[in-house]
């Protein structure tokens, strides 16, 4: 690397972004990579085929990079440079399917006359001309490859095809030229609907914004809007930058960050998000972040990243493929020499089948057996608000069979909500609530807040109340009626000298069932006992049902509640153990304690107060995260939307890809496998050696294509529920 460095001068090294085109074999993506990482003044190269996006850390000027790029046979353009794509004619688009189908009708119509008994002179010119055009990109490329002492799929073809007319097989020759095509053509095709995966996301934000400015409304480039600007929403326009709303109403579909399935209500106060979908009222939005700055942006950015990582069955697919094709090409050296020079025997035939072998010899199949399930995977969750940020994470999470959760707004809301009213007898249980929620009226303690909730909810006239006073860690009082009253624990009471004999028992069955008990008195009397706890989310029972369907084995609760409390909450999920008092680190060591005896252990948690223990997990997953930069950097997955129904989906989506990347393998390795046994009879003609490596190409991609579609299962009873934070109800919406 030093000496690299030295060659290409004293500049600093750069990082730069380039889109390939021309790209439609995975064989020949690695080559070129090779061949830009062994330039001098080359750092780092990384190529994602998939996405055909290079990034190369160099030390060159820029005109080099793409020189050597075009001597491969391709072509690039600097993502900086990148703009609206060209209008094309028809003749551009459909430049090679037309090459394709010409290719085939003159083999066909050389077959034809030949059949025929017509004269050579006739067919030949023919078939030269199929090879021409069927084959002459091919051809082009495989000779600049040759030339390069690179032994990719178009220079194998191409020894192919002048080795078959120099032996006089014109016939096949030209079939495999027009096969080739074909197969080019297809996985060309195959290849761009995977990486339309990428193309929608970009897709998703608006190219322009309608900002206000100095009082002046105007129509700018979405990224010429700076952090303040005011951006002016209409219905049904989708959203061009992250911002706060700042003035009007509406209902916000997220689907696109977040996967939530239903319009999310937004007030003044609230944040919204590049590419979002503003279905109802105009709103006006302040910027909070640039174009390239935005959680939609971000998402792209990480969706690519996790393509361009290799999964561990890719890295193993990778290195089984450097050593496979040296290996076949010098057996079929052997093939074509040996028989003639040691057993005597015609050099025709065995030349013939050498050929046949160097055309088996393509490992394309096998290379693009992994990276397309996986992109398609990943993609497919990106669509529905869940980022995996690689292959490796994609492979681990299928593996998982245990899943620790935090219980704090993960498992439950995140703030405790009043459960029971347990008036003393002879006390309205509205009574009880009037007076508790008097005396709560000017906290903003969370448990006063869950009173006040719950009042409003009852219609409780909340009466007149003054002198409010607060006692941490005891409770709080005020004057009511020209009387005190008071809200508090024992300890307060005690202090009070107020006596809670008559409701100590409803205190203590509160408190067993791991619920928050205050008492409430005015006076001296003794009300009763307002109970309240942080409730378990809305269908949270019913993913870990969905969980254990899906394959997950154990799961887990790690809390730093009390026993009893995480014992109460995993009962009513059906949680199948507890581990409680736990300190963030500790949580750390809990999962260590797990990995050790059960193996890979995924963690939910919210992404930061987890930290530790999300790093310490096989797969950290974290949940509610939309936005959120350190949630996005510590998890290995993340949910957009706090909807733990989209963790069954992950865990069934990277099981799929499991189960797609191993039928890859296999069907790859099969088809070389019966290719290659037909060789030694001589049942194996060339034509047919193409048609084997098309057709497992073809295949494999085809079958890895089936991940992109398929959405996570819905839940009967999800409409039930009219309390879920995220959902804007149709009923009684009360946007814009």
């Amino acid at each position: 690397m030093q000496q690299k460095t030295q060659m290409a001068g004293n500049e600093p090294p750069v990082t730069q972004t380039f889109r390939v085109t021309g790209l439609t074999c995975a064989d020949c993506a690695a080559k070129l990579e090779h061949r830009l990482q062994v330039m001098p003044g080359v750092e780092d190269v990384a190529l994602n085929f998939v996405s055909a996006k290079l990034t190369i850390r160099h030390q060159l000027p820029m005109t080099a990079i793409l020189q050597q790029i075009r001597v491969a046979g391709y072509d690039a353009t600097p993502e900086a440079e990148r703009g609206p794509a060209r209008r094309q004619t028809f003749l551009q688009t459909h430049y090679r399917l037309l090459t394709t189908l010409l290719s085939g009708l003159l083999v066909v119509l050389a077959w034809g006359l030949s059949l025929a008994y017509l004269s050579r002179d006739i067919t030949l010119p023919l078939y030269i001309a199929a090879i021409l055009v069927g084959g002459l990109w091919t051809i082009r490329r495989g000779l600049l490859s040759l030339k390069s002492g690179v032994f990719d799929m178009n220079a194998l073809m191409t020894i192919a095809v002048i080795g078959a007319s120099a032996i006089g097989e014109w016939n096949e020759a030209a079939t495999v030229a027009f096969l080739y095509s074909v197969s080019n053509l297809l996985e060309s095709y195959t290849m761009e609907k995977t990486r339309q995966s990428i193309r929608g996301l970009m897709e998703l934000a608006p190219q322009e914004a309608l900002v206000r400015r100095d009082g002046v409304e105007r129509m700018l480039p979405v990224a010429q809007v700076q952090v303040h600007d005011l951006v002016i929403v209409k219905p049904g326009e989708k959203i061009a930058v992250d911002g706060i709303v700042v003035a009007g109403k509406s209902c916000i579909n997220q689907a696109a960050i977040t996967g939530e399935s239903l319009p999310v209500e937004k007030a003044p106060g609230e944040p919204v998000y590049a590419g979002t979908l503003n279905t109802m009222g105009a709103f006006e939005v302040r910027a909070t972040a640039c174009a390239d700055d935005t959680a939609l942006a971000k998402i792209i950015h990480l969706v690519e990243e996790a393509q361009a990582r290799r999964a561990p069955s890719q890295a193993f697919v990778d290195r089984f493929a450097r050593y496979y094709t040296p290996i076949v090409l010098v057996t079929a050296l052997l093939v074509a020499v040996l028989p003639p020079l040691v057993a005597h025997q015609a050099w025709f035939p065995w030349i013939y089948r050498a050929l046949a072998l160097i055309v088996v010899a393509c490992p394309c199949a096998l290379v693009i057996s992994t990276p397309v399930a996986i992109v398609s995977a990943i993609g497919n969750a990106a669509r529905h608000g869940v980022l995996i940020k690689g292959g490796a994470y994609l492979e681990q999470a299928g593996r998982l069979t245990v899943m620790a959760f935090d219980k704090t707004g993960t498992l439950t809301t995140g703030h405790p909500e009043v459960t029971d009213l347990l008036p003393a007898q002879g006390v309205d249980p509205l009574e009880l609530l009037a007076v508790a929620a008097a005396v709560e009226e000017r906290s903003s303690h969370p448990l006063a807040q869950a009173v006040l909730q719950y009042a409003a909810k009852a219609g409780v006239a909340i009466p007149v109340s003054e002198n409010h006073i607060s006692w941490p860690a005891r409770g709080a009082q005020a004057s009511l009626r020209g009387e005190a009253a008071y809200i508090g624990n024992r300890r307060f009471f005690a202090e009070l000298e107020l006596g809670i004999g008559a409701v100590e028992a409803m205190m203590h069955a509160a408190e067993a069932r791991g619920h928050t008990a205050v008492l409430v008195a005015q006076g001296r009397r003794v009300l009763g006992v307002v109970a309240a706890a942080d409730v378990p989310r809305a269908h949270a029972r019913a993913v870990m049902q969905d969980l254990h369907a899906a394959g997950i084995r154990h799961i887990v609760l790690l809390t730093g509640d009390h026993r009893v409390t995480g014992e109460q909450i995993a009962a009513t999920l059906g949680i199948d153990d507890v581990r409680a008092d736990l300190l963030p680190e500790e949580k750390a060591g809990a999962v260590t304690a797990l990995r050790e005896q059960y193996g890979a252990v995924g963690m939910v948690g919210d992404g930061i107060n987890d930290a530790p223990a999300l790093a310490t997990a096989s797969v950290g997953i974290a949940m509610g995260v939309a936005g959120t930069d350190t949630a996005l950097e510590i998890a290995d997955i993340t949910l957009m939307a706090d909807d733990l129904t989209k963790l069954p989906y992950t865990m069934r989506l990277s099981r799929r890809a499991l189960q797609v990347i191993k039928q890859n393998i296999i069907i790859a390795l099969a088809i070389k496998g019966v290719a290659l046994a037909l060789i030694v009879p001589g049942w194996l003609t060339l034509w047919m050696a193409v048609l084997a490596d098309m057709g497992a190409s073809i295949v494999v991609t085809l079958n890895g294509l089936r991940l992109m579609h398929g959405a996570p299962e819905a839940h009967a009873h999800q409409d039930d529920d009219h309390d879920h934070p995220t959902t804007c109800c149709k009923d009684d919406c009360h946007c814009g």
